[in-house]
């Protein structure tokens, strides 16, 4: 995963020098934005699906138009920073803008939880250990999709989708500290709801 140096210029990782090539690539032949939607669109697809709970007909529409939006401003793109920050950053407006238009409401998918992911959220928790992953995955999903949208977000932003703290404030555009305080607090809501339901193993906070 890529850092900050010294003098706050990216330093890229060998998938954000791919992304970067596909990007060079398609300025030069637009045809080559394929790449690029190609790779980004099953995670957003999962993103966008998580912030507006929409078919999987809306999403389809969705995406052609965070794909546009995201090919008509690719002259804007800054090379020296996170592409996957930017893409997603398109994706969080237009679907956070869907949402207040539409109302509509998040629903669990539990195709989202792979058993690893699960696994990991899990311990990162503390919630009691499942014998059926199948199951942790469900309780996971019920959980998630009763919580409001800016800590649910942070929490697929953060534990399903593997973003560090830097690339969650640049997507949604608040700064870290206010970004590691909504993961916190999102976090004592999740465990709150977990224990609320009697899924929380007896004792543990």
């Amino acid at each position: 995963m890529g850092k900050m140096t010294e003098n706050n210029h990216y330093q890229a990782s060998e998938k954000d020098r791919e992304d970067l090539d596909f990007v060079q690539k398609s300025l030069l032949r637009p045809d080559d934005f394929a790449m690029i939607i190609k790779k980004y669109r099953e995670p957003l697809a999962r993103y966008c699906f998580r912030l507006t709970g929409v078919d999987p007909e809306e999403i389809e529409d969705l995406l052609q138009e965070i794909f546009l939006k995201a090919y008509l401003n690719l002259n804007d793109f800054d090379q020296n920073l996170k592409f996957s920050s930017w893409i997603y950053r398109i994706a969080h407006n237009h679907c956070i803008s869907y949402h207040r238009k539409n109302k509509a409401r998040p629903q669990g998918w539990s195709s989202e939880l792979t058993d690893e992911v699960a696994a990991k959220l899990a311990a990162d928790f503390d919630l009691e250990k499942e014998v059926d992953a199948l199951l942790l995955e469900e309780k996971i999903n019920v959980i998630l999709d009763s919580l409001d949208k800016k800590y649910r977000e942070v929490l697929v932003l953060k534990f399903i989708l593997g973003n560090n703290y830097q690339e969650i404030s640049d997507i949604i555009k608040k700064p870290i500290g206010t970004v590691g305080s909504l993961i916190n607090k999102a976090k004592k809501k999740f465990k709150s709801a977990w224990r609320e339901k009697n899924l929380l193993a007896s004792g543990k906070i």
